[in-house]
């Protein structure tokens, strides 16, 4: 049995040796993360057992397969939860007399969601060529046109452009192409 295996079967069954090593190897980094974007101590323990619910709940429901490491795997998902988190709290309009009631559901169901999502953005990066990942993993950084013509050794911007503006097209291409992406449409 894998470590990935091994862990999610440990968060179903409880099994206390396993859980702590999650913690153990995964909670401090995970404290960082959220230390280090606005949060406090509450914040990362919050974030660190929604996202263990998660994963348990959905791996009771479907077996999925992590392709990658467990730690990894948990700390992107924690890493999405608390972005999600610090969206919604910039969103919300502070009154002290009104009283939200958030459906903790809805709200689980919509992380997991989008945790879907962010696997098969990934999975769907891996099939385009290494040159067109190169040039999207710059774009999504936010790297500017002029750098990406020197690192990728284009002759303009306006060439940098096009190759970005084709490569989010097979990008989308291999995404809407994908036998789960009507499902990962809507809620």
């Amino acid at each position: 049995m894998t470590d990935n295996i091994r862990f999610l079967k440990a968060l179903l069954t409880g099994n206390k040796t396993d859980i702590q090593l999650i913690y153990k190897n995964i909670f401090p980094k995970v404290k960082k993360f959220v230390f280090q974007n606005s949060g406090q101590q509450q914040d990362a323990e919050d974030i660190f057992q929604k996202a263990l619910l998660q994963l348990a709940v959905r791996y009771k429901k479907e077996k999925f397969e992590i392709k990658s490491s467990f730690n990894a795997y948990l700390f992107t998902v924690c890493k999405n939860l608390w972005r999600r988190e610090l969206n919604k709290r910039k969103n919300k309009v502070t009154d002290n007399n009104i009283i939200e009631l958030v459906d903790e559901s809805k709200d689980m169901a919509l992380a997991l969601l989008e945790q879907k999502r962010w696997e098969l953005f990934n999975e769907s990066l891996k099939q385009i060529s290494e040159n067109c990942q190169k040039i999207l993993k710059m774009f999504f950084a936010k790297v500017p046109y002029a750098s990406i013509v020197k690192k990728m050794n284009f002759s303009t911007e306006t060439v940098a452009r096009q190759r970005v503006f084709k490569c989010k097209k097979k990008l989308t291409e291999y995404i809407q192409q994908h036998k789960n992406f009507k499902s990962l449409t809507q809620l």
